[in-house]
């Protein structure tokens, strides 16, 4: 058999053992439990071929104690091939259909080049997805109808009728319908979208720093998750700059610290895919210039921060129907959108992309009120000393073509609404970099050289 049947060196797919061990039937499961793999019995961990000593029935013996081992049973293929002339044993397994697949008691998925152990979270999350379910459609076996709202579903049905749903259904059928009410039992999922109490699963606490020490002002939220959307967000405008930009007669644009059409996103998100089961609570903390937002819940094992990044994943819901309902009500997009529209708000503001952290067992958003750092005069040919974002560059660019393109133009050219326009060309004139000479008809715009 050519060597070269055989991987270099252990990876995501491949795992290399001296003998047969118990460790083998782990790293099944672990393969078992993700993309699939092959256990190469017989070479080192350094890629050593040693061979292995086999006997008539050795494979199908080592066959049948995995299959013993594993629950679900796994049955891997095996091959035996001959490197260096010595035999090799080859067991390979597919990902299996149903997870998690354990041994003795135990829960292995394959990260990298290693085992990892599975916590119980992340054992129900991969039989969820595995089932194409969440946790949030399964009964709450606490609570009953009678510690929701019913005033809260109906209106959450005037604001889908207003979304054009046309929804006529009574407020229960209507959660008969969504599967908020599921064999006479309420879902995890009904229950965080309308109790009528506070409760401390859904506690989000809230903070005004003045350091990492020192709290100016501080709140905290335990009510249902849709309330909790409006609550968070006043406390935020509540603690962040606000003016008003004049820019012309009659027309003032309210300008935030933030766009808050990126912190309303990075507010709903947090709410809809945080990990209820978790004890941690939900953290929000204002500085004079960052806020950190922090949710129980790490992103998925298949998905990184780059990939968020780069938009290369395919989105996963933690709480499917709240995501799903939500959606409904209008206040979320497609899946997997939101966190390019909160980098885009943010360029179209020249201030810096936010930073997206796995951190402990949660996840991690920090927005800040810094510029993006990209010279002006390296673009447009002017030394003004400035910095200014990339949307802002493209506008210099086409001023300095045309200095008497309309806001319009600049609409169609940057993509961005008409008072997205406004607020860059206000940056613009309020750090002296342009100016606007003449009327807002028939004037023309002028870039301005510091030196």
């Amino acid at each position: 058999m050519p060597i070269n049947r055989l991987p270099n060196e252990e990876s995501q797919f491949s795992e290399f053992k001296s003998s047969f061990n118990t460790t083998a039937i782990e790293s099944l499961v672990a393969f078992a439990n993700s993309k699939g793999g092959t256990v190469y019995i017989g070479i080192s961990d350094a890629g050593e071929i040693k061979g292995i000593t086999l006997g008539k029935e050795t494979v199908a013996q080592i066959v049948n104690e995995i299959k013993s081992k594993t629950s679900p049973s796994l049955i891997p293929d095996a091959e035996v091939i001959e490197a260096d002339g010595k035999s090799v044993l080859l067991l390979s397994v597919n990902e299996f259909p149903v997870k998690p697949v354990s041994t003795q008691g135990r829960y292995y998925k394959r990260v990298g080049n290693s085992n990892h152990l599975l916590s119980t979270s992340e054992v129900v999350d991969a039989h969820l997805q595995s089932m194409n379910s969440s946790w949030d459609f399964y009964p709450d076996m606490t609570h009953a109808i009678d510690d929701i709202s019913l005033e809260k579903v109906y209106t959450a049905i005037e604001q889908m009728n207003r979304e054009g749903r046309n929804i006529a259904e009574d407020p229960l059928s209507f959660l008969l319908k969504y599967d908020l009410v599921r064999d006479g039992k309420l879902t995890n999922a009904a229950y965080l979208l309308f109790k009528k109490k506070d409760s401390a699963i859904t506690t989000i606490e809230l903070g005004r720093f003045q350091n990492d020490i020192i709290i100016k002002d501080s709140a905290r939220t335990k009510a249902d998750v849709l309330t909790q959307i409006e609550q968070v967000l006043d406390f935020v405008k509540k603690h962040i700059n606000k003016e008003v930009v004049i820019v012309g007669e009659a027309h003032n644009i309210p300008k935030w610290q933030y766009p808050m059409e990126a912190i309303r996103e990075i507010v709903i998100n947090m709410i809809v895919h945080r990990d209820y089961r978790s004890a941690s609570d939900s953290v929000i903390k204002i500085y004079n210039d960052k806020i950190e937002f922090y949710n129980p819940g790490r992103l998925p094992e298949n998905i990184t921060v780059n990939d968020l990044l780069a938009n290369t994943y395919k989105s996963t819901p933690r709480n499917k129907l709240i995501a799903d309902f939500c959606k409904d009500l209008g206040l979320m997009e497609k899946y997997g959108s939101g966190i390019q529209r909160i980098i885009n708000y943010f360029k179209e503001n020249g201030l810096a992309i936010p930073v997206f952290q796995n951190i402990s067992e949660g996840f991690m958003v920090t927005v800040t009120s810094a510029q993006q750092t990209i010279t002006v005069g390296e673009t447009v040919g002017e030394t003004v000393g400035e910095t200014v974002g990339e949307t802002a560059q493209t506008i210099l660019q086409a001023i300095k073509k045309d200095s008497h393109i309309t806001r319009d133009g600049l609409s169609r050219l940057t993509g961005l609404s008409l008072r997205g326009v406004e607020w860059n060309l206000s940056q613009l004139k309020e750090k002296g970099i342009i100016e606007r000479i003449g009327p807002n008809k028939g004037g023309y715009w002028r870039i301005i050289n510091k030196l």
